[in-house]
């Protein structure tokens, strides 16, 4: 039987584009990890730069960096504001009583009244382990940290999984987190200044806050909530996009049905911060009443969030597509 000459010349065209991603994962002397995809860096997991690990930098579709540089590098022309934004990173302002979101140089050279408490209540997530590092089809990170005191002294834990995918065009990281009363009570306090984070690129900011001027960006929810208008908002996904380096792309934030407090609200600022906290209902204008939450020794809150680095805007990067198969996952 002969086939047409155009028909095997389509399907010639197609088989590169099945080959699946390969991804591979190896450990840093510093004890973090490497992930590569096809043999290009991806992104890393930094473990000894701060008072919390971090992904940075991360590389999305178009091999755009969609992460800012700042604090870890310094950018002409970028925002260097809130040094504690750290790439892809999890922090609360107050867990047990210490604080992971901010960091000794949020509070600049001399720090006083309320500036001088927060800093004497400074805590850290400390990485134990990495229980799991794999690659293939998808790349696997599992970590376990201890939460500690301004001494060191551990108050809680926490279990954490990346799993890193390619699904059609855009590139996926997964982000579970299960924090773990692990030590004894601790109480979860209702502050905005917590959650699940990614700071993007100034240039795709909505506008760049202290440095002045607007951005390419734009902030868009599930529920068609706009810009500024979509801080504190509950929403089942938040996109934002923009261009950098002349390409118009895009993160959306995707948060799982089965995921703490679900649908989140979003602590997303037009000056660049994107953060799913579920913690701060009075702080974030959710509802008067406060959202804090006290863990009984044993019990736990499971944190569930995928994000999804795409080309142009959440149409083009098909994200109501993507949270319809998400939600479908166990």
């Amino acid at each position: 039987m002969k086939f047409p000459t155009l028909l095997v010349l389509s399907a010639l065209w197609v088989l590169p584009q099945l080959k699946a991603a390969t991804f591979s994962v190896e450990k840093t002397p510093a004890g973090g990890a490497i992930v590569k995809l096809d043999g290009e860096f991806f992104t890393e997991l930094v473990v000894d730069q701060a008072n919390k690990t971090y992904l940075w930098p991360i590389i999305g579709t178009s091999g755009v960096t969609m992460t800012r540089a700042y604090p870890m590098k310094t950018v002409e022309g970028e925002q260097h504001d809130h040094p504690h934004h750290r790439g892809l990173c999890f922090g609360h302002e107050n867990i047990a009583g210490y604080d992971t979101w901010a960091e000794r140089a949020t509070f600049g050279e001399k720090p006083s009244g309320k500036t001088s408490e927060r800093v004497e209540h400074l805590g850290a997530i400390k990485l134990r382990e990495i229980t799991n590092m794999q690659g293939g089809e998808k790349a696997v990170l599992r970590t376990v940290s201890d939460y500690v005191d301004a001494t060191g002294k551990k108050t809680s834990e926490e279990v954490r999984e990346y799993v890193f995918a390619v699904k059609g065009a855009n590139r996926v990281i997964d982000v579970d987190i299960v924090l773990i009363a692990s030590e004894g009570d601790i109480l979860v306090d209702d502050k905005k200044d917590a959650g699940l984070s990614i700071r993007v690129p100034t240039e795709m900011a909505v506008d760049r806050g202290k440095e002045g001027g607007k951005g390419t960006g734009r902030i868009i929810n599930s529920e068609g909530v706009t810009d500024e208008e979509a801080w504190g908002k509950r929403a089942t996904w938040v996109d934002y996009h923009g261009t950098v380096g002349g390409k118009a792309v895009g993160v959306a934030m995707l948060n799982h049905p089965s995921s703490f407090r679900h649908p989140t609200p979003w602590h997303v600022r037009t000056y660049g911060l994107f953060t799913a906290n579920p913690f701060g209902l009075s702080q974030l204008k959710v509802q008067p009443e406060t959202g804090a939450v006290t863990l009984k020794k044993g019990e736990k809150i499971t944190m569930r969030h995928r994000f999804v680095f795409h080309d142009g805007d959440e149409k083009a990067g098909r994200i109501a597509e993507a949270y319809a198969e998400y939600a479908k996952e166990k």
